[in-house]
């Protein structure tokens, strides 16, 4: 028998009001703003079969958010060490938020074998978001590579991410490379809980991605630092980064069973938390500033040489 507790009911009635007023309001908005995601340059999902990797060397840094993961974070960096060594310069910031476990004294007792890691460490646990903003700012290189410390997430799909950024980083700085784990290893519980997350976060913030919550993404330091931060924002990513004007482009990725362990957030906690956050990133989109501005004083094109007259030179 089902057994909840008071803070539950509460929850979950706060959702049943909340969430079908923002659909409501967002549908009647729908016509207004209109934002998309790429899926590719032909408009369809791209798959890591469509991808050609020419070995292409980028400067990477790849940051991975860990809480009590002693019993797989060392075979996640190996198996990323026997991928990209010798094919791609990079680094690995693995940032320990607050473990509770061996996690700390395992990677530093491996820190000599592990050249290419650098391990940062949260006094306290603030969060997978937190982690991954402590990770980005403290970066070496210019491009960032996100992913999961469970083993779930495959690092031979980081060549893909890269080539498709590669790809679109000539047109725009602002492109978001996300991973979509369509054959998903986990209980069925999960999936469904994810599937409705995903359709209520798509119908109300019209980010239109499939999975959001993919752990494996590639985007620039620069990118990310023009999102707003705040607890939980790993979920919306891809909604931050149409807010700011940018694209999405999602990748079909490999997903595993988690090697060891089991997860550590709970599908009510996630629940409590997911309302409020939508809440806020709908709020968020709705007060987004779109600043489109025109340089009437430069010199160049026939436009700019008929306004040069409302700049006259200074000293006149």
């Amino acid at each position: 028998m089902l057994h909840c507790d008071e803070r539950s009911i509460r929850i979950f009635i706060l959702a049943m009001i909340i969430v079908p007023a923002i659909s409501f309001i967002s549908l009647l908005q729908r016509g207004r703003v209109r934002v998309g995601v790429v899926m590719d340059m032909a408009g369809t999902m791209i798959t890591s079969e469509t991808v050609i990797i020419k070995g292409e060397n980028m400067k990477i840094s790849i940051v991975i958010p860990v809480y009590n993961e002693a019993q797989n974070i060392v075979d996640l960096i190996q198996e990323i060490n026997g991928h990209l060594r010798d094919r791609q310069e990079y680094e690995i910031l693995i940032v320990d938020d607050g473990s509770s476990d061996r996690t700390q004294e395992i990677l530093a007792a491996r820190k000599q074998s592990f050249p290419e890691m650098r391990l940062l460490r949260h006094p306290g646990r603030y969060g997978q978001s937190a982690a991954l903003v402590t990770g980005i700012r403290n970066a070496a290189y210019p491009l960032i590579v996100t992913m999961d410390g469970d083993g779930q997430n495959d690092p031979k799909d980081i060549d893909s991410l890269l080539k498709i950024h590669k790809q679109w980083e000539p047109r725009t700085i602002k492109v978001m490379v996300a991973g979509y784990r369509r054959h998903r290893h986990d209980t069925r519980w999960r999936k469904w809980s994810s599937w409705i997350a995903n359709t209520i976060r798509g119908l109300i913030l019209g980010d239109h991605t499939p999975d959001s919550a993919c752990g494996l993404k590639v985007f620039s330091r620069e990118l990310f630092d023009r999102l707003p931060t705040f607890d939980h924002m790993h979920r919306f990513l891809p909604a931050l980064v149409l807010r700011a004007g940018g694209k999405v482009v999602m990748m079909e990725v490999n997903h595993r069973s988690r090697w060891r362990g089991q997860s550590h957030y709970g599908t009510l906690d996630r629940l409590a938390a997911g309302i409020v956050d939508l809440c806020g990133v709908f709020w968020l989109k709705r007060r987004s500033l779109d600043l489109r501005t025109v340089d009437v004083c430069s010199a160049g094109s026939e436009q700019n040489k008929t306004l040069l007259s409302l700049c006259p030179p200074v000293g006149r």
